[in-house]
């Protein structure tokens, strides 16, 4: 095997802390060789992987990827948070004493990477210089080629970050070892993968898997799980699965910015990259910071809460993106973006991809066409409507090529934040929007924040699938003490952000249609957001928050009727009732709910008996 330290030593990574981790794991997975990449190295690695077939060509400086079958998507029964703290333990996290999982996983990765290269990528979750950078950097070691190169996609890649550390020390210890995939027992009461985020070690030890949300351990093992821990543990910071936009008003010069949490299939995404609608855009533009992960603090200098992006590059859900739905990712994967494509159909004498949802038919030729498993889609049965990619397949493409983004995303101070929302796919209860000046009550929505179930198995039926702060899969610690941190570290801001609960997505319950055309449109009730916070209009007050009124929306060029208008822009008192019982359920289950959460509960729940509308 390559003398690691002499490795380590030419490629400039000198930190001894590095090095001592680095042979630790080299030595236990049995690694041939080791090889340190910077982002330097992407070209090079792109064509090894090209020569190697891990990655074939989609049209010019576009690749595509495929990965193993059984191997499409997260596992979060297969995810642990471990510390040595049994009061860690919360409703969602998995919890496991570390000394009882570590070497559990530790012994499935013995000898597991024989033949094969490690690669060692030193990578920042921040932008250079900003406030939360001690927590920011990590080494990720990982046997896949395909790895490296969505993290350099992902993450800021270099061996600079980890030379001049502070404490040489604190840097977060990230391993990843594929496995054999075939032989994984996966589903079954003998399945090996096991992903664990041992947080008071900062350590994240991942194997089983090459599929990006469990490999990229930059993203979110670290970029959520960790970096939630650490910010609790030192009173610093908030790690959450939040978006963050900048509106700019031309008019005014000003921009606001805006950060928030869906669940799964709640729009997220789309808004993230949303712009503005044609009717609105002489006026407004906005700018796209990050579609998935925020850390947030308080700049004592300003009294601000303040929002980054950790991340670098977007890792997106392919399935319905287009130009109509989100013309802004579709053009961020355009060719020569170096974008990476996984699990998506492809054809190979043509290098084109295609996903349902791209266009409204797929190719009405499908010679040559192969779906995500790489059978070619003309040899199918007559009938067969099985998807042509998977529907969870991916593009990754970095921050720089996306249009609109935000000129100042790498800045090191950070953007001031306005505003947080919560929004989930309700098809009744939640009105377009309704905003929320108290802290208590706004992080008492987030806490009971949820989307509908998608089949009956999943819930009882009218029960919404709760994700508190769209961060379920995502909790390191306990609900309660989570709960109390964020009351803590945005209670300190003396400009307290506005808070509001968001839905496109209320339909007819006649016909099925959606009450509001959505999309590029959403821009609309976030800017009476902040105007409501300016001052400027007024609202109208609810047992659940202040709505807008008709008159003050900016309505010019949408298509809506004024009985949808009027059913977006009220609530459902019996349903809301109704919906008071399931969430006092939900908290009940969470452990040490702080006691401003549940006066914030009996509020809305006596304001709604209270209601005689």
């Amino acid at each position: 095997m390559t003398d690691v330290r002499t490795v380590l030593d030419e490629a400039g990574l000198t930190n001894p802390r590095v090095q001592d981790y680095v042979a630790h794991w080299a030595e236990l997975t049995g690694a041939d060789r080791v090889e340190v990449v910077t982002a330097a190295d992407d070209a090079r690695l792109v064509q090894e992987a090209l020569d190697a077939g891990e990655l074939l060509p989609a049209g010019r400086g576009r690749y595509y990827s495929r990965s193993h079958s059984k191997d499409t998507a997260r596992s979060e029964e297969r995810t642990i948070v471990a510390t040595s703290r049994p009061e860690d333990r919360g409703l969602y996290n998995n919890w496991r004493p570390a000394a009882e999982i570590t070497p559990v996983v530790t012994e499935r990765m013995r000898g597991a990477s024989a033949g094969k290269t490690m690669y060692v990528i030193p990578y920042l979750m921040a932008p250079p210089g900003n406030v939360l950078s001690p927590w920011a950097t990590g080494v990720e070691l990982t046997d896949a080629r395909t790895v490296v190169l969505h993290m350099i996609r992902m993450s800021r890649v270099g061996v600079e970050h980890l030379q001049d550390l502070e404490d040489p020390d604190s840097f977060v210890r990230a391993v990843h070892v594929t496995g054999d995939l075939d032989s994984l027992g996966h589903g079954t009461p003998d399945d090996q993968r096991c992903f664990v985020t041992v947080a008071d070690e900062r350590t994240i030890l991942h194997y089983g898997s090459s599929y990006g949300g469990n490999a990229l351990l930059g993203k979110i093992a670290h970029g959520l799980r960790q970096a939630a821990y650490d910010g609790w543990v030192t009173d610093t910071f908030l790690g959450e699965q939040y978006m963050l936009i900048g509106i700019h008003d031309k008019e005014t010069g000003k921009t606001s910015h805006i950060c928030g949490g869906f669940p799964s299939a709640s729009g997220k995404t789309n808004l993230a990259m949303m712009l503005a609608p044609d009717a609105l855009g002489d006026r407004y533009h906005v700018s796209f910071y990050g579609d998935d992960i925020a850390w947030l603090w308080v700049d004592k200098t300003d009294g601000r809460l303040y929002g980054m992006n950790p991340e670098f590059g977007v890792f997106g859900v392919a399935k319905d993106t287009n130009e109509g739905t989100n013309p802004t990712a579709l053009h961020s994967v355009d060719e020569g973006s170096g974008a990476i494509f996984t699990n998506v159909a492809y054809n190979p004498d043509t290098q084109e991809v295609w996903w349902e949802g791209r266009t409204p038919e797929p190719p009405a030729d499908t010679a040559g066409w192969l779906d995500w498993k790489g059978e070619p889609i003309a040899d199918r049965e007559p009938g067969d409507t099985s998807p042509w990619a998977h529907p969870n397949s991916r593009f990754t493409t970095t921050l720089d090529n996306v249009p609109n983004i935000a000129p100042d995303y790498n800045s090191p101070r950070g953007v001031p934040i306005d505003a947080i929302i919560f929004g989930g796919r309700t098809r009744d209860r939640e009105p377009l929007i309704r905003a929320i000046t108290d802290l208590a009550e706004g992080v008492y929505d987030g806490l009971t924040l949820g989307a509908e179930a998608t089949s009956a198995a999943e819930g009882v039926e009218g029960m919404l699938r709760y994700d508190p702060m769209s961060n379920r899969p995502f909790m390191a610690y306990g609900e309660g003490d989570y709960a109390a941190h964020y009351l803590k570290i945005v209670g300190a801001a003396t400009d307290q952000p506005i808070f509001a609960h968001v839905n496109w997505f209320q339909r007819d319950p006649e016909d099925g249609h959606f009450l509001w055309p959505g999309y590029r449109d959403n821009l609309r009730p976030l800017l009476w957001l902040l105007q409501l916070r300016n001052g400027e209009v007024k609202g109208r007050q609810t047992p659940v928050g202040i709505l807008p009124t008709e008159d003050e929306l900016n309505l010019e060029g949408v298509d809506i009727t004024p009985e949808d208008l009027e059913t977006i822009l009220s609530i459902d008192v019996a349903r809301w009732r109704e919906e008071m019982g399931f969430r006092q359920a939900h908290l009940e289950e969470l452990p040490n709910l702080p006691e401003e959460i549940w006066e914030a509960h009996r509020r809305v729940a006596k304001a709604l008996e209270d209601h005689s509308g």
